[in-house]
C-alpha cells in the first residue's frame, strides 16, 4: 500500500501498518491510565503590564517633592495599569512570598526618616476580607521584615509561616514605620492606592498600620498617580479531581453531640496626589 504526498513516495507494507495500529492503541491506554492533574497553581497578586521596580524620583520633580515614602500605614493597591483591585484574591489558597521594590536613598535620608518615623524601615504583607463601606478586616499578617538592607532592589521575601487567603479577599502591604515604595508622577487614571486611613489623609506621622488580626479599620484616603510597588505570590488550593476515593466518615453519637452541645452552651477620604512624604 502507498500514500503519494508532496510530490514524494511513501511506502507502508501490511506488517507496517498493524504495527502503526498497535503502537496507536498502546498510546491510548497510556494515556487512559495516566492520572489526571490537579496540581496547585501559582499567582503573582498584583502582577500587571508594568513589572514591580524600585522608585526614583521623575526628573522634572524636586527633591522636596519627591513623595515616595509611605509613612505609618497599609496600603491597598485599588488601580495598577487601569486594572482594579490586583490583589484580590479569586481562588483559595496560601500567600507564601511578596515583592516589593525599595527606593535608593542617601545615609542622611535614611538616619533622618528614622528619626521622624519610629524605627527603621520595617513592612508586612497583610490579607484583608472586605466589608461593607471600604470597612476591611485583618484576616492574615506576616511578621514585619526589616527592609533597609535592599534599598534600591525589587527584592522578594519567603514566608516562614503561609498566610490564608479567601476568595474575595486582598492582599496589601502594611508600614509600620516607613518605606521609599511608592512610585510617583504616573497616570491619574491607570494608577491609584487607598490607605487604613479614616480621617486626616494628608497627616503622615499618626500610627494607621493595621497591625493587628482581626482589627477593621476604614480606608477612606484615596490617592492617585502613584504604585504601592508590592505583589504577593499566592500558591492555591488544589481542586479534589472527579471520582476521589474519600476514607470512611465516622458517625457521631446523637447523644454524645447534644450533651456536647448543651456542654458548650453553658460555657461563659479626601484625594491627595501621592500619600506620601518626601526623603
Amino acid at each position: 500500500m502507498s500514500h503519494r504526498y508532496s510530490g514524494r513516495t511513501f511506502v507502508f507494507n501490511a506488517d507496517m501498518t498493524r504495527t502503526f495500529k498497535a503502537a496507536i492503541a498502546a498510546i491510548t491506554v497510556a494515556a487512559a491510565l495516566a492520572p489526571a492533574t490537579a496540581s496547585a497553581t501559582i499567582i503573582e497578586l498584583g502582577q500587571t503590564t508594568t513589572p514591580v521596580a524600585a522608585p526614583s524620583c521623575p526628573a522634572t520633580v524636586s527633591k522636596a517633592n519627591c513623595t515616595i515614602i509611605m509613612t505609618e500605614t497599609t496600603a491597598l493597591e485599588t488601580l495598577s495599569d487601569g486594572i482594579a483591585y490586583p490583589t484580590t484574591v479569586k481562588t483559595a489558597g496560601k500567600i507564601v512570598a511578596f515583592t516589593v521594590g525599595l527606593a535608593k536613598l542617601t545615609k542622611a535620608d535614611i538616619s533622618s526618616r528614622d528619626s521622624a518615623y519610629g524605627g527603621t524601615s520595617r513592612i508586612a504583607i497583610t490579607v484583608l476580607k472586605p466589608g461593607k463601606n471600604r470597612l476591611w478586616t485583618v484576616r492574615s499578617e506576616s511578621p514585619l521584615f526589616h527592609v533597609q538592607p535592599w534599598f534600591g532592589h525589587v527584592v522578594q521575601f519567603p514566608l516562614s509561616t503561609t498566610l490564608d487567603a479567601k476568595p474575595g479577599d486582598a492582599v496589601a502591604l502594611t508600614v509600620s514605620t516607613w518605606a521609599p515604595i511608592l512610585s510617583i508622577g504616573l497616570p491619574a487614571k491607570q494608577f491609584q492606592w487607598r490607605a487604613s486611613r479614616a480621617t486626616g489623609c494628608t497627616t503622615f506621622n499618626i500610627q494607621t498600620a493595621q497591625l493587628t488580626i482581626g482589627a477593621s479599620q476604614m480606608y477612606k484616603c484615596f490617592y492617585v498617580s502613584t504604585r504601592v510597588q508590592y505583589t504577593a505570590t499566592e500558591v492555591t488550593t488544589p481542586t479534589v479531581p472527579k471520582g476521589a476515593v474519600h476514607g470512611v466518615r465516622k458517625t457521631v453519637n446523637k447523644s454524645v453531640r447534644k450533651t456536647t452541645r448543651v456542654l458548650a452552651g453553658t460555657a461563659s477620604g479626601n484625594a491627595m496626589l501621592t500619600g506620601g512624604v518626601a526623603p
